[in-house]
């Protein structure tokens, strides 16, 4: 029997769930009963009876499914894979600059540590940030980690939004310059532009639509041009080209590779299941407090929380 079988027979006597990141490897990708974004792969960890999830993706995200899954066993197969961005905001950086403006509300980003959206009085991800803040009855956010998300807001929704701390970004997004884009557009002019609101805002001005990668499956998928350049972490790629086949998708940045994202390989999914490494465990005070915050959120872009139901 072959590691992919093993990992699947596993899977069906654990009752297990394996959730996997846009942005993980493709084998990975292949093998997952759910491939999608932040808040996607949150809806599944939340809605599913199964009785373990498997997350294949960074840590943040599997502490995340840990306080949504309830009673569920969640297991991160590879601990090192971490994201570098959610390292560069501390709950004491939250506590300053809400002393600094007590009357601003706190939206933390999903890419950060349960101990920091414990500060919070809402969490978001890229593909619900937008619709949450224009919702938000204050001239003025504070938003953190992602200097460059906070800026993409606040052009966007017309508020002020200070982002916490100031120089938070992601590495990867980063790296993905305006004339990477200008570049491939010289390559095949008629290519629409999708962009990660994570990236600098030169890029961002570039685009032709703006959105998290789910939103940016969905545009591609729903739409009939013959190419796109996409300008995120080159993992989408592998979903993109299975779903649309007969269309060019262009990376913006080839190198634009998240090192963390491609740490989970099939041997350590195979382990995870078999040795049911590694338990991802979130302190109960801090859990009750984020479970709380992410109720609230979904609750205002329109999710349902299936222990709310009657």
């Amino acid at each position: 029997m072959g590691l992919v079988d093993e990992i699947l027979k596993m899977k069906r006597e654990n009752k297990a769930l394996i959730l996997a990141h846009n942005y993980q490897l493709p084998e990975i990708q292949d093998i997952a009963d759910y491939v999608g974004d932040s808040l996607e792969l949150s809806i599944k960890a939340m809605e599913h009876d199964a009785d373990k999830i498997i997350f294949c993706g960074v840590d943040f995200m599997a502490e995340q499914a840990s306080v949504l899954a309830m009673n569920k066993v969640v297991l991160h197969p590879e601990p090192e894979a971490k994201c570098p961005m959610a390292s560069m905001i501390t709950p004491e950086d939250v506590r300053k600059f809400r002393s600094n403006y007590p009357r601003a509300p706190v939206v933390i980003y999903v890419n950060s540590p349960a101990v920091v959206k414990a500060e919070a009085d809402y969490i978001v991800t890229s593909a619900s940030a937008l619709k949450l803040v224009s919702q938000i009855d204050s001239d003025t956010i504070l938003f953190g980690p992602d200097r460059n998300l906070a800026d993409y807001l606040s052009k966007t929704t017309g508020k002020t939004v200070i982002p916490v701390p100031p120089n938070s970004y992601c590495p990867v997004h980063e790296a993905i310059k305006a004339n990477n884009i200008i570049d491939a557009k010289t390559r095949d002019r008629e290519a629409k532009v999708l962009v990660h609101p994570e990236c600098i805002r030169e890029v961002r001005d570039l685009a032709d639509f703006i959105g998290s990668t789910s939103q940016m499956i969905k545009y591609v998928r729903e739409t009939n041009y013959k190419s796109y350049i996409i300008a995120t972490e080159i993992g989408i790629l592998h979903r993109m080209r299975k779903e649309n086949p007969d269309k060019k998708l262009i990376p913006a940045n080839p190198e634009a590779v998240c090192i963390n994202m491609k740490k989970i390989d099939l041997n350590k999914l195979y382990r995870s299941l078999k040795e049911g490494k590694y338990v991802v465990e979130v302190p109960d005070k801090i859990r009750r407090r984020v479970l709380r915050v992410l109720e609230n959120s979904f609750e205002i872009i329109g999710v349902e929380i299936p222990w709310r139901k009657k």
